[in-house]
């Protein structure tokens, strides 16, 4: 049985499915007017794992993310760069893409635009106006929380102890009626962007996007709604009132992960403390930020600094080495099917229907790769084997892709590696770095591990 932390409950639960079999999750994608950082890589690293990891137990999995194409952060890019916001929104979405690609998130099985559905925004918000739960001013509509039951349920907080300003992006809204009312529509001013409405041509609030885009392309009572825990208040519980105001069932289940955190401190661009997802894949294998994320609960907060991401890298070093090692005997084994295939796999589901338990799941992967070269080593072929192949499965429903090609060794190379590992077995040691000098001088570095023998070139 799955379960799950849900925000709105503040437990974690059985995962109820609306239909048995199939699992509907929305994910609140980016704002494209920057390049992603790295909060924007832990989330969708998170959710990536999380629809493998329920599709490898037999899940129907329908995947929405969306793009909000149409915001503040937009429009004031593009008026201080001089550009057309549509043109900086194309182009960062293309970045978007592309970042992902890098650390091999799949792509959703939906991605609805906010532009594709303003002319629905608008039917929303009229309907909120005609069921008096929404009200018109000099600069927009807004939603009337008073007029909503629970608001405030993600936020933990009753609605007289949330913040001043309902979490909108801009700071509006001189004539609301209460200080967590929030915009549904924004009137355009002079030069901005804008659609037409009945209440005058401008733009719809953030929030009033996803609420409608979810619900139509997933319908009511969906599985699931993710995202970051920064958008838990107030941009998910404002798509949750607005469909409370019209009587709509929303999500059944809420989930949203950690923190990333830099020095110490949330990464927010408010600090200036929001490092480049691209860089970060330029200076390091994209594959050491996924086992970063992994090693990490998802509703922990995760520290990225040079010493993590060194010590991730040199974790995904020694399954590399793991998969060169067994890349032959893993070739002509069995799939699964033994005792301890078996085993494993039913060990990391059970890690993992625990509220997506990744650190438990990589725990169990290493301790796979070291039964391999364990069992490699006393010539047990067959328990190398079965545990090899369950490592390279469970590492493959993580989305951790394993590199076993190794470089070609010329012959001379080595016959003296081959010997220098003969006088090791002879504790002459003094042959053996004279040995190791000598393919150092060659080019080549040989490593001594737990997992054997290992010749690289030099770099």
């Amino acid at each position: 049985m799955i379960r799950l932390y849900d925000t709105a409950t503040k437990q974690v639960v059985p995962l109820s499915l609306r239909e048995p079999g199939k699992v509907s999750i929305y994910v609140c994608g980016p704002t494209v007017y920057a390049a992603p950082h790295l909060g924007h890589g832990r989330y969708v690293l998170v959710y990536d794992v999380l629809r493998r990891f329920l599709e490898s137990v037999g899940l129907d999995v329908t995947f929405v993310s969306n793009i909000t194409d149409i915001d503040d952060n937009i429009i004031e890019r593009g008026q201080r760069d001089g550009r057309d916001p549509a043109e900086i929104a194309i182009k960062c979405e293309e970045i978007w893409w592309g970042a992902l690609d890098r650390i091999n998130v799949r792509k959703p099985d939906h991605i609805p635009h906010a532009t594709e559905y303003v002319e629905q925004m608008v039917d929303l918000v009229q309907s909120l106006l005609d069921a008096d739960r929404a009200y018109v001013t000099s600069d927009g509509v807004y939603l009337s929380v008073e007029q909503v039951e629970g608001y405030g349920l993600l936020a933990n907080q009753d609605l007289e102890s949330l913040r001043e300003g309902g979490g909108d992006r801009a700071v509006v809204g001189a004539e609301k009626r209460h200080p967590a009312d929030f915009a549904l529509w924004k009137l355009a001013k002079e030069g901005e962007p804008s659609w037409p409405s009945p209440w005058g041509g401008g733009r719809p609030g953030w929030h009033t996007e996803c609420v409608v885009m979810s619900l139509d392309i997933l319908g009511e009572g969906f599985d699931i709604h993710a995202g970051g825990l920064d958008l838990a208040f107030p941009h998910h519980e404002n798509e949750r009132a607005q469909a409370v105001a019209l009587g709509k069932e929303f999500a059944s289940h809420w989930m949203h992960n950690g923190f990333v955190e830099l020095g110490g401190e949330k990464m927010s661009k408010s600090l200036g403390n929001v490092s480049n997802l691209l860089d970060l894949t330029e200076q390091y294998d994209p594959r050491v930020y996924r086992l970063l994320i992994l090693q990490s609960h998802y509703r922990s907060p995760i520290e990225v600094t040079e010493v993590t991401l060194s010590n991730a890298s040199a974790a995904l070093e020694r399954l590399d080495t793991f998969a060169r090692r067994t890349a032959k005997v893993a070739a002509s084994g069995p799939t699964d099917n033994t005792e301890l295939g078996v085993d494993a796999v039913a060990e990391f589901t059970r890690v993992m229907e625990n509220d997506l338990d990744t650190p438990g799941a990589v725990d169990l992967l290493f301790r796979l790769v070291r039964d391999a070269n364990t069992a490699l080593d006393d010539g047990d072929e067959v328990r190398a084997v079965d545990a090899a192949i369950a490592a390279r499965r469970i590492a493959a429903i993580l989305g951790l892709e394993l590199n076993d090609s190794a470089a070609e060794v010329p012959p001379d190379i080595q016959t003296m590696a081959d010997q220098r590992q003969q006088a090791r077995a002879d504790k002459d040691f003094a042959k053996a770095d004279e040995l190791r000098d000598k393919l150092a001088e060659a080019g080549w570095v040989i490593e001594d591990s737990a997992d054997g023998q290992l010749l690289k070139p030099l770099s």
